[in-house]
């Protein structure tokens, strides 16, 4: 059958007329679904791209993360040892502290001493000063607190043993006497 293709002159748009129809419907349902299968890839694509970005993005946190972490472990990779030194560090504060008859001997000793100390202080080591400071839970231990009215309440009147920082962190914090206000 022909079709044939005529003007409606009240709406001035084609007419068929016949099988047309048919074939109009069939079409218009393969254009839907090719719409529909077009819509559903550009979704999925959408989709992988996002989750391709969020992969790179995770990759990446990670990858900085893990750069951090090994810049951190060098860095403060010598931390323990100077913590199993720091008791050293104690016993010769403490003999320098006594006196003694052979004044060479003394002499060496704080040599020695001072030798050591600047050598854990080029690794990072900082004494923390409790001098005329006062409390901080932070960088101190109380380990005596004492009631007195001669002093700021929370002032640090003795220092038991010296605290350290190494690199800005707290290695051991100062153990220290305390003044409280009765």
């Amino acid at each position: 059958m022909k079709e044939v293709t005529t003007l409606n002159p009240q709406e001035n748009t084609p007419e068929t007329t016949g099988d047309d129809n048919a074939m109009d419907t069939q079409t218009v349902d393969q254009n839907a679904a090719i719409a529909a299968e077009r819509d559903q890839l550009a979704m999925d694509k959408a989709d992988l791209q996002d989750r391709l970005l969020r992969a790179r993005a995770e990759f990446d946190n990670f990858r900085r993360r893990s750069e951090q972490q090994r810049c951190d472990y060098l860095q403060f990779a010598a931390m323990d040892p100077v913590r199993e030194i720091l008791p050293i560090v104690d016993d010769f504060e403490r003999a320098l502290k006594v006196e003694t008859a052979d004044r060479d001997y003394a002499k060496g000793v704080e040599l020695i001493y001072q030798r050591m100390l600047d050598t854990l202080r080029k690794m990072g080591l900082e004494p923390i000063e409790t001098a005329g400071k006062s409390f901080d839970p932070n960088l101190h231990q109380a380990v005596e607190r004492v009631q007195t009215d001669e002093a700021e309440d929370q002032a640090i009147l003795d220092e038991f043993q010296r605290g350290y920082n190494f690199k800005g962190k707290l290695l051991r914090p100062a153990m220290v006497k305390v003044a409280v206000r009765p």
